[in-house]
């Protein structure tokens, strides 16, 4: 009875993984976080490179990664968790990447709306060896069409790519546990990123500026300090505490709006000509004696009776 081949026989790379008394002495080298974290982030720059043409910048969205089973087992043992960290870890370092080409002009569009990553083990891999399957476009659905795969014998420890079918990769064995699905975030940023800047922000102020250079553009700004200055286009300050509304119609300085922590109230001194707080006349005050009245959370105000101004909770 004809013997089953194995993974690699059925693939055509049987004879690198030939053993001899020299290598069956050789240790395998124990998993670390680190390697696993590394060997991913090295394929996903070798993704950009190979994928990538004229200004746009085409990476893999899906990332298998394989092991063999007993060092599978050995490096999650008491790790409990470890690599949700590690691709937490990595998609952050992916957006860094990105960035970096973002800021040197280049187009950075997604092929898919999610980050897959999908641990497993195959029982043909030797204690050492790890492999990688990149797809661009992550679906449970895959067609059956051949794959790039990237391995690294343990002898040699030199990369190694070519195309496998579908079929030659159903001996790989999945964990429950090795799955990670992370939505793709336009704006190159983790989602615990974003929610700390959401949380450090302490109201959005909202304008619409009438001003023909500025085609009723919308323009926005992000209170973090508690006491902000609104002011025109005649303010020369560059403080990060002064929202400066590039127009005439505004006085340098108009508003002077503070967040008390004690009440979670919002107050309003002002400081322009005319200013309107949903529809009730403020007095104006002097720089140096600002008058406060209470500013509710969605108000909208009217400087000079032209710029519309909205203060909103962050």
């Amino acid at each position: 009875m004809a013997s089953t081949p194995n993974f690699w026989q059925r693939i055509g790379i049987q004879d690198w993984f030939l053993t001899n008394e020299s290598t069956e002495k050789a240790k395998a080298k124990a998993l670390t976080p680190d390697t696993v974290y590394s060997y991913i982030v090295e394929k996903f720059r070798d993704s950009i490179k190979d994928l990538s043409f004229a200004d746009r910048v085409v990476f893999y969205h899906e990332f298998i990664i394989s092991f063999n089973a007993d060092d599978y087992k050995e490096f999650v043992a008491d790790k409990q968790g470890i690599f949700g960290l590690i691709v937490q870890e990595t998609v952050t370092k992916f957006y860094e990447i990105l960035k970096e080409y973002r800021s040197q002009g280049k187009t950075v569009k997604p092929s898919g709306s999610k980050w897959v990553f999908r641990l497993v083990s195959h029982p043909d891999y030797a204690r050492g060896d790890k492999g990688f399957i990149g797809k661009l476009l992550p679906d449970n659905n895959q067609k059956e069409q051949n794959l790039r795969v990237t391995f690294i014998p343990r002898q040699t420890g030199i990369a190694q790519t070519f195309d496998v079918s579908q079929e030659a990769l159903k001996g790989f064995t999945y964990y429950s546990e090795g799955y990670f699905e992370i939505p793709y975030e336009e704006e190159l940023e983790p989602q615990e990123e974003k929610a700390a800047k959401a949380q450090a922000n302490i109201a959005r102020l909202e304008t619409i500026i009438p001003d023909q250079q500025f085609a009723g553009k919308k323009v926005e700004y992000f209170m973090t300090d508690e006491d902000l200055i609104v002011s025109g286009s005649e303010e020369t300050r560059e403080d990060s505490n002064i929202f400066t509304i590039p127009s005439d119609w505004v006085n340098a300085p108009h508003l002077h709006i503070r967040y008390n922590k004690a009440d979670g109230k919002f107050y309003l001194a002002s400081f322009g000509e005319i200013t309107t707080l949903n529809e009730v006349t403020i007095e104006r005050s002097e720089i140096n004696l600002p008058k406060w009245v209470e500013l509710p959370v969605n108000s909208r105000m009217l400087l000079n009776g032209i710029i519309g101004l909205n203060l909103f909770k962050a």
